[in-house]
């Protein structure tokens, strides 16, 4: 705990005091421009020069969104949510995958908004809990593994957050690699399985599907879901 505190002096007093809401979105937005292709991470670069990143995590634990002003808050949550993600595995770098990591998800902590909290925090009590009926965080909430919708390399703004979730979902959802056809039968990700709750709310997961999809799935088709894969997002330079 000392040690976190000297580090967040520290970049106190390297970055200054007063950062804004602004400032983190467009500073993630250049970070991930920076670092993110194809929906991988170049996690060996940001280990090697960290500062960005610690730059916005700061930022991220210091500014304060009101719940109210809603695509502000869900665009902050979602962007600090995969930079800390990004953080966890930097720390730990070089790794196979996140799961490699103890307590990845609902261990290690991060200071948001002036909160300590967990990833798991991040995703369930932010951001699931205060909007039960937006599923479409699980398309663009990104959790390090390839089995994960790809992260995408620029900020989720909240101004153009709506068209953002729209579009990563229907990229996932039409995806023959994350919606696997064969016949009468379809394969689908465990986040349908580990999260029903968040696809049901208006009838199966088949129809919250069907409502992304370009070509609808038969709803009498057998549903199963592939394994996931927990290998790392990661870019693999030579």
């Amino acid at each position: 705990m000392k040690k976190t505190l000297i580090v967040l002096f520290v970049l106190s007093i390297q970055f200054g005091f007063s950062q804004t809401t602004a400032d983190f979105f467009n500073k993630t937005d250049s970070f991930l421009k920076a670092y993110v292709v194809n929906g991988r991470v170049n996690y060996k670069s940001i280990k090697k020069n960290p500062l960005a990143l610690d730059e916005l995590l700061h930022i991220a634990s210091t500014i304060k969104v009101d719940k109210n002003e809603v695509t502000t808050y869900q665009a902050f949550y979602i962007n600090a949510y995969n930079l800390a993600v990004i953080k966890g595995v930097v720390d730990n770098y070089p790794t196979k995958s996140p799961l490699d990591i103890k307590g990845f998800f609902d261990k290690n902590t991060y200071i948001i908004a002036g909160d300590n909290i967990t990833l798991n925090d991040l995703e369930n009590n932010f951001l699931r809990k205060n909007f039960p009926n937006e599923a479409r965080f699980h398309f663009v909430l990104v959790c390090a593994g390839l089995g994960c919708p790809p992260i995408i390399a620029s900020a989720y703004m909240p101004s153009t957050l709506e068209k953002q979730l729209q579009e990563q979902t229907i990229k996932a959802l039409n995806n023959p690699d994350f919606i696997k056809i064969k016949g009468k039968k379809v394969q689908i990700s465990q986040l349908f399985e580990w999260y029903k709750v968040d696809f049901t709310h208006h009838g199966s997961a088949i129809d919250y599907i069907n409502t992304f999809r370009k070509e609808k799935i038969p709803k009498d088709t057998k549903i199963s879901y592939y394994p996931y894969d927990w290998s790392l997002n990661q870019i693999k330079l030579n």
